[in-house]
């Protein structure tokens, strides 16, 4: 135990021993998350197919790529960089539901924009990120995979978006009710 408390975090690290780019990987994620849930609430209930709701579809795609490509970065990142431990008055039950969240939002940030892929391939649909890079197709078109993604696509994104809500919530209550100080782990101003 000593000797983890001792350990030398490196330069870019934060006082709070989360790193910069790691604190960077977390909001620019957060943020790519709540404006492809938002981006895909608003797309869904525009009725027809008319050019205002093509371009939602572009930007719900271009978002999904980019929080994909930045999820496996982070993963990358957080696979080689310890994270700050949790506080030590925190119950058993506690630090694993923190852990079970954290590994089902890393599953998540995955397999939401990839099963959104899947079903832009399965429904004939090209993906071209910024309108500029066409992305390959992985599967055929096939109207039976087209249904089956589409459902699944949803069901995670749904899913992703309750687990982002009890984690919003869980670093309120350490902030505000626990006060040990958990959310500034993610925002060092808090301190």
């Amino acid at each position: 135990m000593l000797a983890m408390q001792t350990k030398r975090q490196p330069s870019f690290a934060t006082p709070n021993g989360y790193t910069r780019i790691a604190i960077a990987f977390h909001w620019a994620i957060a943020l790519l998350i709540v404006s492809g849930f938002t981006i895909g609430w608003i797309m869904t209930r525009i009725p027809g197919f008319t050019p205002e709701k093509l371009r939602y579809f572009s930007w719900h795609k271009w978002i999904g790529v980019t929080a994909f490509a930045l999820a496996l970065a982070r993963i990358l990142w957080r696979l080689t960089h310890e994270a700050p431990p949790l506080p030590p008055g925190m119950s058993a039950w506690q630090r694993t539901a923190a852990n079970a969240v954290h590994g089902l939002l890393y599953l998540l940030m995955i397999a939401v924009p990839v099963t959104g892929y899947l079903y832009s391939s399965a429904a004939n649909v090209p993906v071209v990120y910024l309108g500029l890079i066409p992305l390959p197709r992985i599967i055929d078109p096939n109207p039976e995979w087209k249904a089956i993604l589409k459902t699944a696509h949803i069901t995670l994104d749904y899913g992703l978006g309750v687990l982002v809500l009890a984690h919003v919530a869980a670093a309120l209550k350490h902030q505000w009710i626990d006060r040990d100080k958990l959310l500034a782990r993610m925002i060092p101003f808090l301190k």
